[in-house]
């Protein structure tokens, strides 16, 4: 499943998709977000497979709240799971696990669990647009018309050392994306995915 043919892809390498869901869903308040129903399955499911059919080499899922009920209440047998014992630390954590388990050659793609509309599309063009030695967000469009960054992000092989080095606390790739916004391209994917996350009662609907 390499996507090393992908137009515009910098190296022979991958890309490995990490996502992260190993929130406890504390705000929404129904237990951890990969659980949720989408599609007739659960909400983990459904994204690791979208980032597969995108493109990416391989998916890492990242488990951290209730993770032994999330692996007993899917199947993601077509990928590779881990568990982050140190989840309720903050996102940052998670993001450190996840890079560091891709392969060391791959571009990371980081992508998370809270966002049910991503699609495989969305995925295909953030790895089409990659450039050697960048960083490739989608960008979303405000309701202004501002393009924003969101999330897929795409790190590049020679980034992800240093982005997962600064990851701390509730900060996956922010202060490294800080540091160095002249790294950064984006990505409109406003025709492809809303690009929302789903933080709220008010947006269950985003799993339909």
């Amino acid at each position: 499943m390499s996507d090393s043919g992908a137009p515009g892809h910098s190296r022979a390498a991958g890309t490995t998709a990490v996502l992260l869901a190993a929130g406890a869903g504390t705000r929404l308040g129904l237990g951890p977000k990969a659980l949720l129903p989408s599609r007739g399955r659960t909400l983990v499911e459904v994204l690791a497979d979208v980032l597969l059919a995108g493109g990416c080499r391989e998916v890492v899922a990242v488990l951290g709240a209730d993770a032994a009920a999330v692996r007993a209440g899917t199947d993601l047998s077509r990928h590779r799971v881990i568990d982050n014992p140190d989840w309720a630390g903050g996102m940052g954590s998670s993001f450190r696990l996840g890079v560091t388990a891709a392969a060391p050659e791959d571009h990371v793609l980081i992508a998370l669990v809270d966002q049910p509309g991503l699609t495989a599309a969305a995925v295909a063009r953030l790895l089409a647009s990659h450039r050697p030695g960048r960083v490739t967000a989608a960008g979303y469009r405000s309701a202004e018309g501002k393009l924003r960054r969101g999330h897929p992000l795409l790190l590049d092989a020679g980034l992800r050392a240093e982005a997962a080095e600064t990851a701390a606390g509730d900060a996956g790739a922010r202060f490294f994306l800080q540091a160095h916004p002249e790294l950064i391209d984006l990505v409109d994917c406003s025709d492809l995915s809303g690009g929302e996350d789903l933080d709220t009662p008010g947006q269950l609907h985003l799993l339909d």
